[in-house]
């Protein structure tokens, strides 16, 4: 997921959450948005 950029990053959680993809996978994705700081441009998207 480092390799990811941001954007594509956000992009892709919300993208797992629209699909209902499962939890763990979500949560790995969660733990790289916070890892990067970028907490705040999911919730203000949400």
């Amino acid at each position: 997921m480092r390799r990811l950029s941001d954007e594509l990053l956000i992009e892709s959680y919300f993208k797992a959450r629209e699909l209902n993809l499962s939890p763990e996978f979500i949560s790995l994705i969660e733990s790289e948005i916070r890892r990067r700081s970028l907490i705040t441009k999911i919730k203000k998207s949400s």
